[in-house]
């Protein structure tokens, strides 16, 4: 019960630090944008973006006593650990990201679903590849950090693996669903708080349960499986970075098709449909047969404390 209480307090930690610290940080944006004369793109930037971000500052702030009450406070305890077998597992969970996810992608465009439409020139299409590339990587760092090397890192000291694995997928899939809704009438100290509830009934939304939530908590279930099996977080980052890149493109490459799609194809989000949860289970099935080899830590006298599972 220590875990869940710890994870619950910061939880709500992260929820009320961002709803009372976007108001200031708006107005600090309209002031640089209007006054100041500074970053002017920042005057356009509607209030819930402002939150968006304070999410993610205030869930950074946070990691820190958290990763302290559970002495993850380590690289090997965070699953950072470089080993010889890092960089290998590194690129194998690129690759199998990138091929899993393409897989939904082919399917969605042979089908009519989607049709291609690229960029008119090559710098074009490279300068869109190396944005998404970029935005996978910090994207599949970031989350990996905290919904496996600490939530997940966590929830495993108090809990049984499968409860651990099943609980943390569930999580990460909520919140993915926060609603992207507009704030009425000007930006006071409490406007975050008065959002926040709306943004969060996205994560009940029955539109957004089945398959897609189903979809993402099996996908956390693959990252978090991976990080118990190999014993470090770099497999997971691959393949989650190859999720994102995937995510990035697929709708600035594609158009409409002249097929509806349907339940099982999904759309332009790739992870809405039936055929993307099929390839989730896949993974998850062959991330638990696999038997993974050993790792041993980059320094002899540093043990890792949670061997991998055989």
């Amino acid at each position: 019960m220590r875990a869940a209480g710890l994870l619950l307090l910061y939880l709500l930690g992260v929820l009320l630090g961002a709803a009372l610290l976007a108001p200031p940080l708006h107005q600090l944006g309209q002031w640089a944008a209007v006054d100041a004369g500074l970053l002017p793109g920042l005057a356009k930037q509607p209030f819930h973006r402002y939150l968006n971000r304070c999410l993610l500052i205030a869930a950074l702030v946070g990691l820190w006593p958290f990763i302290r009450a559970f002495r993850l406070n380590r690289t090997v305890a965070l699953g950072w650990a470089w080993t010889p077998l890092a960089g290998r597992r590194l690129g194998l969970g690129l690759a199998v990201g990138f091929v899993s996810l393409s897989a939904v992608a082919l399917g969605v465009v042979a089908v009519g679903v989607r049709s291609l439409n690229l960029p008119p020139s090559l710098p074009l299409l490279l300068a869109l590849v190396g944005k998404a590339a970029l935005t996978a990587i910090v994207v599949a760092v970031l989350e990996e950090v905290l919904f496996r090397g600490v939530i997940f890192g966590a929830m495993r000291q108090s809990w049984s693996l499968p409860v651990a694995i099943v609980s943390s997928g569930v999580i990460y899939a909520v919140l993915h669903f926060m609603a992207r809704v507009e704030h009425p009438g000007p930006v006071v100290w409490h406007s975050g708080l008065s959002l926040l509830p709306r943004m969060m009934q996205g994560m009940i939304a029955p539109e957004n349960l089945f398959p897609a939530g189903l979809t993402l908590t099996v996908g956390g279930a693959v990252l978090a499986l991976a990080y118990a099996r190999t014993g470090s977080l770099w497999f997971s980052i691959g393949l989650h970075a190859g999720w994102v890149f995937w995510l990035k493109v697929f709708k600035s490459l594609t158009g409409p098709g002249t097929h509806p799609g349907g339940a099982f194809w999904g759309t332009d989000k790739l992870l809405d449909g039936w055929l993307a949860l099929l390839v989730m289970l896949g993974l998850l099935a062959g991330v638990a047969c696999i038997r993974w080899q050993a790792q041993t830590p980059s320094t002899p006298d540093e043990p890792l404390n949670r061997p991998p599972l055989a």
